[in-house]
């Protein structure tokens, strides 16, 4: 898969991600692209590690679905670090 691909697909799973889980989300469309990229290399470098299917390509449901799934861990973790340092400023 190609580096724009890879972006694209970052993008949409982080999209796909913040309206999967509920609550506010903070963070613009760039917060939500580098959180997805984040969470497709994630759920890439698991799902090679795990079951042995790493992304490589683009149409391809197994890639769509790792990302998805390593974009939601990687907001869950976000969600609780801004949390975190929000509560700790009040």
């Amino acid at each position: 898969m190609s580096f724009l691909g890879f972006l694209l697909l970052g993008l949409i799973a982080g999209a796909i991600a913040k309206l999967i889980l509920p609550g506010k989300q903070g963070g613009g469309w760039l917060i939500t692209l580098l959180l997805g990229v984040v969470g497709a290399f994630l759920g890439g470098w698991l799902g090679s590690l795990i079951l042995n299917r790493p992304l490589t390509e683009f149409w391809d449901l197994g890639t769509w679905l790792l990302a998805i799934g390593g974009s939601i861990i990687v907001l869950l973790i976000y969600g609780l670090v801004v949390n975190r340092g929000s509560k700790a400023r009040s």
